[in-house]
């Protein structure tokens, strides 16, 4: 069955960085769009990143400039690169693979984001 592993969450001061990663198993993903969410405390689950099987990405309005979602098909993984974090990014981060049958999403990764 589908699999989706995070990892790379943690504490950091504002301004630091962090990179997560999400594993996939089960399925091959070169041929999927994955897909990064958030969900803040107290809000409901959002949008983040988004990459294509063709590599074209879209982000939401409040991280762009500042993530990079990639992807390692041989590896069968995506990574999500933060930058310049700020408190507001403060969130359970995670992993999203939509299919034609059902959304398959990962146990999720916290990021806190504190001085």
């Amino acid at each position: 069955q589908v699999q989706l592993v995070e990892s790379g969450g943690g504490v950091v001061q504002p301004g630091g960085s962090l990179k997560l990663s999400c594993a996939a198993s089960g399925t091959a993903i070169r041929q999927r769009t994955m897909a990064w969410y958030r969900q803040p405390p107290g809000k409901e689950r959002e949008l983040v990143a988004r990459i294509s099987s063709g590599f074209v990405t879209n982000y939401a309005d409040s991280v762009k400039g500042r993530f990079t979602i990639s992807r390692d098909n041989v590896g069968n993984t995506v990574y999500l690169r933060m930058n310049s974090l700020k408190p507001e990014d403060t969130a359970v981060y995670y992993c999203n693979l939509p299919t034609n049958e059902r959304s398959y999403w990962g146990q999720g990764t916290q990021v806190t984001v504190s001085s």
